[in-house]
């Protein structure tokens, strides 16, 4: 049972805050903290969601409903980041661990119709929104290499694809930023988890045979033959928490999508 609990209990009773929790890789990750023993405060950019994604956890884990709690958010407005990220610190209080994993839609845009505009809005969520919160982080994180703060990118930053450059662009920049932040935060460690495509709500919108068909395509372009799926990723961000020896990492998990 000692041992066990060297490994198994290294999240048990930590509070992870999950800015983007409400679906996709943030709720896997808040259904992992949970089965971990961790007390979870995820947020969505919509106050419904946030609290359905809540409803959804308690109903799911019971035994833990009152370690569960949602916010709001809202990452996509220039001129209110930064007060919605300062409230949702002061709405969390104190945290061990920060996951980021907010995202929109992705910003697939020919070079011809790239404009400083689209770049801003483009990102705002993916990148800009990490940033202000790790400025923020120190004050609410608990000091020390047990904490942690842990970005998502996406391994396109290091594959290029036809009309992805502001894609790639802002995911290079996420890469160098972890590896700086990990000085600038430290002795809190900064990493970040690299995926290729994941079965997630992100592709909902699609139709459903053109969904298939950019599933197919995607698959192929892996060793694996498969699309990634959120159950396998969340692994990845479980090891940037509990791994107290790494910081200013990025976790590749991504079939072998780089080697094709």
């Amino acid at each position: 049972m000692a041992d066990q609990q060297k490994y198994s209990g290294k999240l048990r009773d930590t509070h992870v805050l999950i800015i983007g929790g409400s679906s996709g890789l943030g709720f896997g990750v808040a259904e992992a903290c949970i089965e971990h023993g961790a007390r979870v405060t995820i947020s969505s950019s919509q106050s419904t969601r946030a609290q359905d994604a809540v409803a959804k956890l308690q109903n799911a884990y019971p035994s833990a409903a009152s370690k569960v709690a949602g916010e709001t958010c809202d990452l996509g407005d220039e001129s209110a980041i930064e007060k919605e990220v300062k409230r949702l610190f002061e709405k969390a209080g104190k945290v061990d661990h920060i996951v980021y994993t907010a995202g929109d839609k992705l910003a697939v845009i020919p070079l011809g119709e790239i404009t400083v505009e689209r770049v801003k809005q483009a990102g705002m969520v993916r990148f800009f929104g990490p940033l202000i919160v790790a400025r923020y982080a120190s004050e609410y994180l608990t000091p020390g290499p047990r904490s942690s703060f842990t970005m998502t990118n996406s391994s396109l930053s290091e594959k290029p694809m036809l009309n992805w450059t502001v894609v790639a662009a802002f995911g290079g920049g996420i890469s160098s930023m972890t590896r700086n932040l990990a000085l600038d935060m430290a002795p809190v460690r900064v990493n970040t988890v690299s995926p290729a495509a994941v079965d997630t709500e992100l592709f909902s919108d699609m139709p459903k045979d053109q969904k298939k068909a950019w599933f197919e395509q995607l698959a192929k372009a892996t060793t694996t033959g498969s699309v990634g799926q959120v159950g396998d990723v969340v692994e990845a961000y479980l090891y940037a928490m509990k791994n107290t020896n790494l910081s200013g990492t990025i976790l590749e998990t991504n079939g072998g999508f780089l080697l094709k």
